[in-house]
């Protein structure tokens, strides 16, 4: 299994910008598929991007499509989480997710980090 850690969490006003980073370790990151996925309190853990081995293919909830975006940077062993026009709902913990497949990372991760808090204020 890939070990990943999250950064670049934060708090920030509603309407406002963060980068979130997620470092994978080992030689094998191009093989995984990457995700994030967040938790808000009280409520259950929820996809919220993917993105194919290449990087070709990204996929989003659509609770984030056209705010979020989702990219990689095999040669650096990380993906990134662009999340722009924040709303206070999009407060939550944040985790990276890994997986063999596209499929198999927006359902059922091979790998978890440990989150990054994301909190916007109204």
């Amino acid at each position: 299994q890939v070990q990943l850690v999250e950064s670049g969490g934060g708090l920030v006003q509603a309407g406002g910008s963060l980068r979130l980073s997620c470092a994978a370790s080992g030689r094998t990151f191009s093989s995984y598929a990457m995700g994030w996925f967040r938790q808000a309190p009280g409520k259950e853990r929820e996809f919220v991007a993917a993105i194919s081995l290449s990087g070709a293919t990204t996929y989003y909830a659509n609770s984030v499509k056209g705010r979020f975006t989702i990219s990689r940077d095999n040669a650096k062993n990380t993906v990134y989480l662009q999340v722009n026009s924040l709303k206070f709902e999009d407060t939550a913990v944040y985790y990276c997710a890994a997986s063999k497949s596209l499929v198999g990372v927006t359902t059922t991760p091979d790998s978890w980090g440990q989150g990054t808090q994301v909190t916007v204020s109204s």
